[in-house]
């Protein structure tokens, strides 16, 4: 059973591991989920995220972790601004709206393609379609994949089937 450290210290030779509780051998500090513990070779290896060695290691931990926060909050502030410059020009995706679709809509396209016999690769090029989209209806995530109001509307009317709910 594994003993936890209560922060008392202690020096690394004689004491037991503190992740696996084993006796004896050489202890090492070593970064474990967060947490300094005194572990042993095995452990360190295993488990270890960052051997603490020398202090010219530890420098370089510090400028690893300090250029991570700085890509991070980079990443942050990029995310936070609006930048519309991969747009297409031209493109009004106010005019090609996903409507509200009837439940089970993917079985339903499913079993209508099935039906005529085709694959999604066929339905696609037959109807000039990304065949992500028509997976994508399939699996029932049109929303999620972004799927336009005309992919529906095509699959409608060559499957002869409904998939948008009516008021």
């Amino acid at each position: 059973m594994a003993k936890y450290s209560t922060g008392s210290g202690g020096d690394s030779a004689g004491g037991s591991c503190e992740l696996c509780g084993s006796d004896g051998g050489d202890l090492q500090t070593a970064n474990v989920a967060g947490a300094t513990l005194q572990v042993c070779d095995s452990c360190a290896r295993d488990h270890g995220e960052n051997e603490r060695t020398t202090g010219s290691d530890s420098s370089r931990d510090e400028q690893n972790r300090k250029r991570k926060a700085a890509q991070n909050a980079a990443k942050l502030q990029d995310a936070q601004q609006a930048d519309t410059s991969h747009w297409e020009d031209g493109a009004d995706y106010d005019d090609d709206q996903l409507p509200y679709l009837v439940s089970k809509y993917g079985e339903r396209v499913t079993e209508a393609r099935q039906d005529e016999g085709l694959q999604t690769s066929e339905l696609a090029e037959e109807l000039d379609l990304d065949e992500a989209d028509i997976l994508a209806v399939e699996q029932g995530r049109a929303t999620q994949a972004n799927v336009g109001g005309s992919t529906i509307k095509a699959l409608e009317q060559y499957l002869d089937i409904d998939l948008v709910e009516s008021n």
